[in-house]
């Protein structure tokens, strides 16, 4: 079995089992309760409330109240699929937190001296054509499949404002197209068109941390790995990205279906 199925047996498993251990403390600890709830309300016949309770849960053991019994294991049962949904939904985002804590420790200036590699990339600009001198679609789908790539394989950091060759730029030629220009009119710019072309639940996996640097703003994207696939929205195309090395590629039909049913097969 290939790492898709073992991924899909243990996605299966980590809710099954506090599903079985639900309905199993939904019988063995909420029928004696109520058995227990009822004996100090009604004071049923003779012997102690422990011996009641008891007898209550023997009976429901074997066989003696079936709804009364699959009633409490249901409960238990969904008391345990919800604990497991929470916990699962805790431990995902402590792990973004943890990356985003440590993606904050990073001196910015020590990034770029160490220059691209798998987990970080430079853009000169977000939106503006330096050769062309214009704002393009094309630069901005350019750092949209970075990010996207990051969101599909184990996140990374994009910093915009800096040249392949680690000369920084700025944001100059971005703030110049914008409405608002300034780092809060180049976040808004972002986050619309992540938003867009991404996803709008896409956002909460992106960070934008601003920086000054040779006397020019650059920015960071901080990019956690997504909880679901992410599609960038080409023109009428819809592509799936990955990240590669120190390349951003697409994948095809197949290799998407194959990569999405490892990484986030259930």
């Amino acid at each position: 079995m290939g790492d898709s199925g073992i991924l899909t047996r243990s996605a299966f498993l980590l809710y099954l089992i506090p599903v079985l251990i639900g309905a199993l403390v939904g019988v063995l600890f909420l029928i004696p309760v109520n058995a227990l709830v009822f004996y100090f309300e009604h004071r049923p016949g003779g012997g102690s409330a422990l011996d009641y309770a008891a007898a209550e849960l023997m009976w429901a053991l074997t066989g003696g109240m079936p709804l009364k019994t699959l009633f409490y294991a249901s409960v238990g049962a969904f008391l345990g699929l919800a604990s497991a949904v929470f916990y699962n939904s805790l431990y995902k985002s402590a792990v973004r937190i943890k990356h985003l804590s440590e993606e904050l420790e990073k001196d910015v200036l020590a990034l770029i001296a160490h220059g691209e590699g798998e987990t970080i990339e430079f853009k000169a600009t977000f939106k503006w054509d330096v050769r062309e001198s214009r704002s393009s679609r094309a630069v901005e789908d350019a750092a949209l499949k970075s990010i996207a790539g990051f969101m599909n394989s184990d996140g990374g950091t994009l910093i915009v404002g800096v040249a392949d060759t680690g000369e920084i730029t700025g944001l100059g030629h971005d703030y110049g197209i914008l409405m608002r220009k300034d780092r809060d009119g180049f976040a808004q710019e972002v986050m619309t068109a992540v938003s867009r072309k991404l996803g709008t639940d896409a956002c909460r996996y992106i960070h934008l941390v601003f920086h000054s640097a040779a006397g020019k703003d650059i920015c960071r994207i901080i990019t956690s790995p997504s909880a679901r696939p992410v599609y960038l929205t080409e023109g009428s195309d819809t592509k799936f990205y990955i990240r590669a090395g120190m390349s951003t590629r697409p994948l095809n039909i197949q290799e998407a279906v194959e990569f999405i049913s490892t990484r986030w097969g259930k």
